[in-house]
């Protein structure tokens, strides 16, 4: 709904007061956001139209009661009417862009280098293989020479340090590394022509089999420290194995990492796909991109050519389809794949025997679109921020 001074010019005085009214969610503004779409006079009634991002939104009453307090102190100002729009697609993808410019200006600094693409590998559910694709994934760019980071964010249910054979506990300095004062260092290990390194809490139990009997609040903390108090130093690529839901660790992240970006894994089961979506929009009310879809378990191919499609088939096309996003590829069920994870041998560290060839070259069709299309290297080489000193090597580039 218009309002009925649509004829009027906008009131500077009112789109000045305005400026104080803030979405909670979105952290900024509602004029620079470009929610307010007229501020206008009519006699000493004051009408303000506000477009939200939904009609249903849950903020509308604060919203309302924010924007009627602060013009109603104008002078000249008798009572104020509220009208109310939606914005359309194109406005939500340019709110949805300032929130998120907002948020990663303002928020603390972490250890991840400002150039690093972080990717979240999330899923709605558990047992549908996201750590298996975050650890071949994650071997798989460091093997294309990029020096790649993973976080195990899956503070209960840690598995990433068996799954890649690297389980030395953390503040065991290895030998001839440095450690900053206060800062933990990662486990490490070169893979081809690039390097993993990694960090997990089942790398600061005594056991795999201890329970870490922890409440939310000390999970998101637990993400935090990692961000904060983990020497990182030069990453290419940080690849987060998040708990499955939407819960305290999920919301952590969108806040420390902001330039967070979502690869959702599903199965073809409708099951998993439907338990996804929420995910999705988890990520979405974050303001998180989602690059796209894996589908975890797909068909197994028996030796004599025959197909069995155990988990059922198009789940991970059609969560694709909803999302409005890539399906980045279909993974095949193959044994070979889990056998590697409990050997801490990913199918991607060396070239695969036939027992994982299709499900290793599905692997690296999915990096190949990652690196080349879907999330590539930054390249800080010609950053201005950097000019100061001298240039670096550019990310990406392979080292010895």
């Amino acid at each position: 709904m218009s309002s009925p001074a649509d004829a009027a010019a906008d009131d500077p005085a009112m789109i000045a007061i305005l400026r104080g009214v803030m979405d909670p969610e979105l952290g900024d503004n509602i004029v620079d956001l470009g929610m307010v779409r007229s501020a206008r006079r009519e006699g000493t009634v004051g009408h303000v139209t506000v477009a939200l991002t939904t009609a249903g939104c849950p903020l509308r009453a604060t919203i309302k009661r924010d924007c009627e307090t602060r013009v109603a102190g104008l002078a000249g100002i008798e009572s104020v009417r509220l009208h109310w729009d939606e914005l359309n697609a194109a406005e939500k993808a340019r709110v949805m862009e300032r929130a998120r410019r907002t948020a990663r200006d303002s928020a603390a600094p972490t250890q991840v280098p400002a150039g690093t693409r972080v990717l979240a590998v999330a899923s709605g559910k558990g047992g549908v293989g996201k750590s298996s694709v975050t650890v071949n994934v994650a071997t798989s760019l460091a093997r294309r020479g990029f020096v790649v980071g993973v976080l195990d964010a899956d503070i209960w249910g840690f598995s990433i340090p068996r799954m890649l054979g690297m389980e030395r506990r953390l503040g065991a300095r290895p030998p001839g590394q440095g450690e900053q004062r206060g800062k933990i260092v990662p486990d490490q290990r070169r893979v081809g022509d690039g390097r993993l390194k990694v960090v997990s809490t089942g790398m600061l139990v005594e056991t795999e089999e201890t329970a870490l009997m922890w409440r939310g609040l000390m999970l998101a903390k637990a993400v935090e420290q990692f961000l904060h108090d983990v020497d990182w130093g030069e990453l290419d690529y940080l690849l987060i194995d998040m708990p499955p839901g939407t819960g305290d660790v999920q919301m952590a992240l969108a806040r420390l990492l902001p330039q967070a970006e979502l690869l959702v894994v599903t199965t073809p089961a409708l099951s998993a796909q439907k338990v996804a979506v929420r995910v999705a929009d988890m990520a979405r009310r974050s303001h998180m991109p989602i690059v796209g879809v894996v589908e975890n378990m797909s068909a197994f191919t028996a030796p004599d050519g025959a197909r069995w499609a155990f988990f059922g088939e198009g789940g991970g096309e059609r969560l694709a389809a909803d999302l409005g996003v890539p399906l980045l590829g279909s993974i095949p069920l193959e044994p070979a794949v889990s056998a590697g994870s409990d050997a801490g041998e990913p199918v991607t560290r060396a070239r695969a025997d036939a027992t994982a060839a299709l499900a290793a070259a599905v692997f690296e069709q999915i990096t190949d679109r990652l690196v080349t299309d879907i999330c590539p290297p930054v390249d800080m080489g010609t950053c201005t921020a950097r000019m100061d000193g001298p240039i670096p090597v550019t990310i990406g580039a392979r080292r010895s």
